[in-house]
């Protein structure tokens, strides 16, 4: 396996803005308007999934591709969000949970078609933490989420996701969080593990994006405050510079 996204936005010290785009919530009209503002903000990358999937996932990588240059990369809730349109994929195992299909049992089902796609795979530890939100992932996974104040689990998870050869921790809060991940646990993580790290949900602001950036976090990955405003999009993803 070449990894060719994965060296190039994981292997340097600059930080990455990553805009999720979950394909149940947009019309053509509106994936359009918002990857055009995304290619203009100069987002790093693309993530593309849900948690529910009701049109072919395939569509919604063709428009953005006529928008944006950057690659796109499949952060699938379920396995009809599979696409060799893509340019790779997040492989995530939820390592939090203890749901056998969300560890292992979708990804073997699932080995063959990613093989043959020639997509850039990318084994990544998925870590749902309490956002004090009932989160879609937790309900269509069917797993809990580690508590929030709980730091010392968090760690043990990722530097065991690591220590099985994982590329990759994400940190998730989930879609639509009342609260996003503290910087002291995203701190405490980033102070154990030697892989990049990534930090998603309840993230709106830019002190959110500059404090999880301070704290280790690689990069941070944006969806519903860009899906309820997507006029904050330029000033998220140029916190970036920052740290450059």
């Amino acid at each position: 396996m070449t990894y060719t996204i994965y060296n190039t936005l994981f292997s340097t010290d600059h930080k990455v803005f990553a805009l999720l785009i979950d394909p149940e919530k947009h019309t053509r009209q509106t994936l359009a308007g918002t990857i055009e503002l995304a290619a203009r903000s100069a987002v790093d990358l693309i993530l593309i999934g849900g948690s529910l999937t009701s049109r072919p996932i395939d569509e919604t990588i063709e428009t953005i591709r006529e928008y944006i240059s950057v690659p796109l990369v499949l952060f699938p809730g379920n396995l009809l969000q599979l696409s060799g349109k893509a340019d790779g994929i997040l492989l995530l195992s939820l390592l939090s949970g203890r749901n056998p299909e969300y560890l292992i049992g979708n990804h073997v089902l699932a080995s063959l078609y990613l093989k043959r796609s020639g997509m850039e795979i990318i084994p990544t530890g998925y870590l749902l933490i309490d956002g004090h939100h009932l989160s879609s992932v937790e309900y269509i996974s069917n797993t809990r989420p580690i508590p929030a104040n709980k730091a010392e689990i968090v760690v043990a998870t990722a530097l065991a996701g690591e220590q099985l050869g994982l590329k990759l921790i994400y940190l998730e809060a989930g879609s639509g969080a009342d609260t996003r991940i503290t910087e002291e646990v995203v701190a405490q993580v980033k102070q154990n593990i030697s892989i990049p790290l990534i930090v998603g949900g309840g993230i709106r602001t830019p002190e959110d994006i500059r404090q999880l950036y301070k704290a280790g976090a690689h990069c941070v990955v944006v969806g519903t405050a860009i899906e309820q405003d997507e006029t904050i999009l330029p000033s998220l993803a140029a916190v970036k510079e920052e740290f450059r």
